[in-house]
This record gives C-alpha cells, structure tokens and sequence, in this order.
C-alpha cells in the first residue's frame, strides 16, 4: 500500500508537455497550445493521429535575414559556401548536372509537406530564396494568407501585377526594391487573391516560373 501511494504522488507532480509546433500541412499553419499538467489523470496525452508531425527546430532563419540584398552576410552572387555559413546548419540538394546549372539547397529535416524555405543557385551563384510557409516575412511585411489589397498596401506605389501563368484568376504581384538595387520580391495568389508562396531574389532567376525546372 505504501509503494502504491509513492507511485501515485510522482506521477501526480510530474506535468505533461504538450505537442511542439506543428509542420504547416498548406500555406497557412498552426500552433498547438501546450497541454496544462491535469492533476485527475497522471496519465500522459497523446497527440492525436490526425495531428500534424512536430517540426524541428532550428529550420527557421532569423527575423529580418531575409532581404533585398540576399540572406543575411550572403548577399546574391555569393558562393554556396557563403550561404552555408550564413544559414548555420545543415543544407542539402541535388547537384546540377553542369557547373552552370540550376539547383536548390533546403533546410534539412525537411517538412512532410512543402519545403518552408529554399536557396536557389544557378552558375555556381546564390540568385534567389524560396518561401512557403506563413512563418517567414518578407522585407516590408509581406506574408503568405494576405490578400491582394493587404500586398498593395504594404508596398503602395511599388506592386507589378502580372496573370498568373498556371492558376486562373491568380496573379504574381513583382515589387522591385523600394530603395533601388536590383533585388526583386515576387508574390504569388490564386483565384480568392490570397498569397500562397513568394520569393525574393535578382532578374532573371526571381522570375522563373518553375523554379529550375
């Protein structure tokens, strides 16, 4: 009897984490509250089987790294080792098939779904980043979920509205760097005019419609 009253005190005094934040399953994503200790039932919570997988850490660049210049100490031209040293941790890619080539560099682990952030290189040159997910800014406060008007707002005077290419009704709204230079970032919508992915980068590589494809 003794044992069991010992038993059940510790496991009473121990709190319960809940889930980490999740990986975005589309382009806007949420964050799950950590469960409150729950005195009644020692017995642990489970994350449900339709919750999305818990997303490492360290997959996320600093607020403000991005910009129109490039990432960080990386400014666009730079050597992939540059943009190595700027990021931190681990990024891998598939290599191109020439020196000359196209290719992208992702944060690993990387999500299930999506791929939240990827660095572009084409001519053994840094040119472009790739943005997914509603958890990055773009300088001057862009984000994925905002609305057309939301875009236009933000960078009034600035936004070059094209038609997009593949979804109708969606548009890609261009705004070159407010304070000159040759940084460009470039947000797409579809049909309800909401953002769903944007990049930043320099001509002509920011405009390429299918990545390196």
């Amino acid at each position: 009897m003794a044992m069991a009253t010992v038993l059940l005190l510790a496991l009473s005094a121990c709190g319960e984490r809940g889930p980490a934040q999740p990986t975005p399953s589309a382009p806007a994503s949420a964050k799950t509250e950590a469960a409150p200790a729950s005195p009644a039932s020692p017995t642990p919570s489970t994350t449900p089987p339709s919750a999305p997988v818990a997303q490492p850490a360290g997959v996320m660049p600093a607020p403000g790294a991005i910009g129109y210049a490039g990432f960080g100490p990386a400014p666009f031209g730079a050597t992939e080792e540059q943009v190595r040293m700027a990021w931190g941790k681990d990024l891998t890619g598939p290599k191109p098939d020439t020196p000359a080539g196209c290719y992208y560099l992702m944060p690993q682990p990387r999500p299930q779904v999506g791929y939240r952030i990827g660095f572009m290189f084409e001519d053994s040159r840094f040119v472009r980043i790739d943005v997914d997910t509603p958890d990055i800014e773009a300088p001057g406060g862009g984000r994925i979920g905002m609305t057309t008007q939301d875009i236009q707002r933000l960078y009034a005077g600035h936004v070059q509205m094209q038609n997009h290419k593949y979804v109708e009704g969606g548009h890609y709204l261009r705004i070159p760097n407010p304070g000159g230079g040759s940084g460009v970032v470039l947000f797409e919508t579809d049909a309800d005019g909401r953002v769903t992915a944007w990049r930043i980068g320099e001509p002509p590589q920011v405009d390429y419609v299918e990545g390196c494809s």
